[in-house]
C-alpha cells in the first residue's frame, strides 16, 4: 500500500536573504521556500517580483503565476490546504487575522480556473495568479506561462531558495492588473480631420 506523502510545512524561521536582498521579508522567503519544498512550478510576480528585482520600497503579498499542468496545481492545492488557507476579504496584507478572512474550500480544479485567488494562512499572504483570461474581442489579457517563462529571470534569494522571476515588463503588467483590475492595452484613435485642414 503506498502512503500519500504529507506535504511540508512552512518554516517560521527562513534562511536570512542573500547579499543585496537584505530588503526581502522574512515571511516571502518562508511563503517561496515553502513552495519549492512542496515541488510546485511558478513564476514571481507582483510587489515580491519588484522587490527581487531591486526595488527595496515594493510591499504587498506573494503573487505567482503557477504552471499550467493538473499535478501542478494538485500539489499547491494539498499544500494550501494543509496549512489551512482562507480567502483575504480584502486586498490590504497589514490587517492579519480571521475577520477579513473568508474559509474557503480549495481545489486544483478552482486554481486552475484562471482568476486571482488572493489567501492568507497563518500570517502568509499568497495570490495565486491563473492563466490567461479573455479581454475584450477574445484577445488574452496576460501572458501565458510559458510567455513568462521565456523571459523570466532566476534569481537565488537566499541559501538553497531559487526562484523564477517575471521580467520587469511583465511585472508591470501585473501591478497595473492589480491596481485597475484591467490589462493594460494600447489603443489608438484617429481624430476626423477639421475642414480648414482639408481646404
Amino acid at each position: 500500500m503506498l502512503l500519500k506523502r504529507r506535504p511540508p510545512g512552512i518554516e517560521s524561521d527562513p534562511p536570512k536573504p542573500n547579499k543585496g536582498l537584505e530588503h526581502l521579508e522574512p515571511n516571502w522567503i518562508a511563503v517561496l521556500r515553502w513552495l519549492n519544498a512542496g515541488e510546485v512550478d511558478y513564476i514571481v510576480v507582483g510587489p515580491v517580483g519588484d522587490a527581487i528585482r531591486g526595488d527595496a520600497g515594493a510591499k504587498g503579498p506573494v503573487a505567482i503565476v503557477p504552471a499550467p499542468y493538473s499535478r501542478n496545481f494538485e500539489r499547491l492545492a494539498t499544500g494550501l490546504v494543509a496549512e489551512r488557507a482562507r480567502l483575504r476579504v480584502t486586498d490590504g496584507a497589514d490587517r492579519v487575522g480571521e475577520h477579513d478572512t473568508a474559509p474557503i474550500k480549495l481545489t486544483a480544479d478552482k486554481l486552475a480556473r484562471g482568476q486571482r485567488w488572493m489567501l492568507r494562512f497563518d500570517v502568509y499572504d499568497l495570490d495565486v495568479l491563473g492563466g490567461p483570461r479573455a479581454g475584450p474581442g477574445g484577445a488574452s489579457s496576460s501572458p501565458r506561462y510559458q510567455e513568462l517563462l521565456y523571459e523570466a529571470a532566476r534569481f537565488e534569494i537566499a541559501a538553497g531558495c531559487s526562484v523564477e522571476v517575471a521580467s520587469p515588463t511583465d511585472l508591470e503588467h501585473y501591478a497595473h492588473l492589480r491596481r485597475t483590475g484591467s490589462a493594460p492595452e494600447i489603443r489608438i484613435t484617429r481624430t476626423a480631420p477639421t475642414r480648414h485642414e482639408t481646404t
